[in-house]
C-alpha cells in the first residue's frame, strides 16, 4: 500500500476523533494547550494501538481467508465508511467538558473501533503495521488537537462534514482495493 493511500486511511479514521474533539472544544470555557494535548494523546494513542491489535488478529487468521481478503477489505472499509456517513446525520452529541481519564478513555475506545477493523484488513493486505499504525496515530493526534481548537473557535459547523468526508474516503479506498484485486483497476 502506498503512502498516499495510508495517509487517506489515516485521515479517514481520524474523522471520528476530530469530530469528537470539535465537540470537546465547544464545551471548554477556557482553552488550554493541555486540552489539545490530552485529546491528541488519547485519540492518537488508541488510533495507533487498535490497528496493531487488529493486524495481530488478522495475521493469525490470514491463511484461512487469504483468497477473499480483498472482499473482506472492501466490506469492512465500506461498512465503516457508511456508518460514519450515517452518524454524520444523527442528532448532535452532548457537549461534555470532562477531560478526565474515564471520560477520555471511553471516547478514545469508541472512536478507534474502526481502526481495529482496518488493522485486520492491513494484515490481509500485508501492510507493514508499525509504520502504518504510526501514521494513523500521528495523524489522529494532530487532527484531534486541531479539532479542540477549531471547536473552541468556530463551533460545530464542521463536525458532520468531517465525518462524511472520512466515510467517503474509507469507502473509496475499499472499492479501490477490490477493483485492483479483481483486475479491473491497474494502478
Amino acid at each position: 500500500m502506498r503512502f498516499g493511500e495510508l495517509l487517506l486511511i489515516a485521515v479517514g479514521l481520524s474523522m471520528d476523533a476530530f469530530a469528537v474533539s470539535i465537540c470537546k472544544g465547544l464545551s471548554v470555557r477556557r482553552l488550554s494547550v493541555k486540552h489539545a494535548l490530552l485529546a491528541g494523546l488519547y485519540f492518537g494513542g488508541f488510533q495507533f494501538l487498535m490497528p496493531v491489535l487488529g493486524w495481530l488478529l488478522g495475521y493469525r487468521f490470514e491463511a484461512l481467508i487469504a483468497s477473499v481478503d480483498h472482499w473482506v477489505a472492501f466490506v469492512l472499509l465500506g461498512l465503516i465508511g457508511a456508518n460514519m456517513i450515517k452518524e454524520s446525520y444523527a442528532e448532535g452529541e452532548k457537549l461534555d467538558d470532562d477531560f478526565g481519564f474515564h471520560a477520555m478513555l471511553l471516547l478514545a475506545i469508541a472512536t478507534s473501533i474502526d481502526a481495529l477493523a482496518v488493522g485486520v484488513t492491513f494484515a490481509f493486505l500485508s501492510v507493514r503495521i508499525l509504520p502504518a499504525a504510526g501514521l494513523i496515530g500521528v495523524t489522529t493526534f494532530l487532527l484531534s488537537a486541531l479539532g479542540i481548537a477549531i471547536g473552541h473557535a468556530f463551533g460545530a459547523r464542521y463536525k458532520a462534514g468531517a465525518e462524511r468526508l472520512g466515510g467517503v474516503i474509507l469507502i473509496l479506498i475499499g472499492l479501490k482495493i477490490l477493483l485492483e484485486h479483481l483486475g479491473i483497476l491497474n494502478v
